[in-house]
């Protein structure tokens, strides 16, 4: 128990810098990039919005389930399929925060190989649902709606620059950390029960071909994990003995095909979308992996991980640990407070 929880704890020290960085930099982003930019680049038909799509959705601080309602809105104001699904791929499977993550984690490699893979993944997904959606009745574009969750985000008001740092910081360590948070926890826990109980040669067995990617597929398919999560998770199935291809398999499945991003696309795109989109991500992600297996093997890279092995750490990054683990608490007490003041609050009027 005791290794458990040292192993749990160099991980939140080891990727607390790199993370409350990216938190900092998605609120940065989230006031530099407003919601109708976004839209009205993606308006438009062809291949170059499926592009534009995926080189807007990478770096954007939007996980799994925040993605949806962007996504939609965008759909709502013009933009195809294709590239709506390619933003769905490239948002949610990468950003500025997962990318710090992984390198503080995975190491540099792997901080290139994911946003690649995402951008790629997102561009086939896109083309893909364009070409085998043709000819299929498009509701969307005979100006039905999508509800009210779809609605355009409205301009937001020139605001001086003071204001705007104030915001990303709100954004960043608030809305960001509480939309991850959950989800961070199970990644970190995870990751340190693998690290602590699954022998370091467990999935040498499996190999490091098809097959074992074909079952990072199976498991990351309806997992409801946003791209940062699955980092340690992967982090741990290396230390295990997973082949770094098919951990960057699983990291580009996990975030980008759970069951909810699925059951939206296929009530608002069709069913035949839903198979593109389904077939560019897994068919991509497996030949990425396969790529990734062979540079490893042609360049005898080394793997970087920062798990497993206890090391000193200076103590700004054990602060900074302590400041990561004040800010993940904080999104379950706020609410206990906020409903322990409202009661007293009741008590007192009656």
């Amino acid at each position: 128990m005791q290794n458990l929880l040292l192993i749990f704890w160099d991980l939140v020290v080891e990727s607390a810098p790199w993370l409350l960085a990216g938190y900092l930099l998605a609120g940065i982003i989230r006031q530099v990039i407003p919601s109708s930019w976004v839209e009205k680049q993606l308006a438009q038909k062809g291949f170059l919005s499926i592009a534009k799509g995926a080189l807007i959705g990478a770096p954007l601080p939007l996980c799994s389930c925040g993605v949806i309602p962007t996504a939609l809105a965008i759909r709502k104001a013009g933009a195809s399929k294709g590239a709506t699904s390619s933003f769905l791929v490239a948002t949610p499977e990468t950003g500025v925060d997962s990318i710090s993550f992984s390198y503080a984690v995975l190491g540099p490699i792997f901080a290139i190989a994911r946003p690649i893979g995402a951008l790629i993944s997102a561009i086939v997904a896109g083309v893909l649902v364009n070409r085998l959606d043709e000819g299929e009745y498009d509701a969307e574009e005979d100006g039905a709606t999508c509800g009210n969750c779809c609605s355009s985000a409205e301009e937001e008001p020139q605001l001086k620059i003071i204001e705007r740092c104030k915001n990303a910081v709100k954004y960043g360590y608030g809305k960001m950390i509480a939309d991850t948070a959950k989800w961070l926890v199970i990644g970190l826990t995870a990751a340190a029960v693998i690290t602590a109980l699954v022998p370091q040669s467990f999935f040498l067995q499996w190999g490091d071909g098809l097959i074992v990617m074909l079952v990072m597929v199976i498991v990351g398919l309806p997992m409801y994990i946003c791209a940062t999560a699955s980092t340690p998770v992967a982090a741990g199935l290396l230390f295990a003995g997973l082949s770094p291809g098919a951990a960057l398999v699983f990291m580009l499945t996990g975030p980008a095909t759970n069951i909810a991003t699925m059951g939206v696309i296929k009530e608002q795109l069709g069913l035949r979308s839903l198979i593109a989109y389904l077939v560019g991500v897994i068919g991509t992600a497996v030949i990425c992996g396969l790529v990734l297996n062979e540079l490893y093997n042609i360049f005898e890279w080394p793997l970087q991980l920062s798990i497993g092995d206890r090391e000193g750490f200076p103590v700004w990054r054990e602060l900074l640990g302590v400041i990561l683990i004040c800010l993940i608490a904080r999104v379950w007490i706020q609410p206990l407070l906020a409903a322990k003041k409202t009661l007293t609050n009741s008590v007192e009027q009656v």
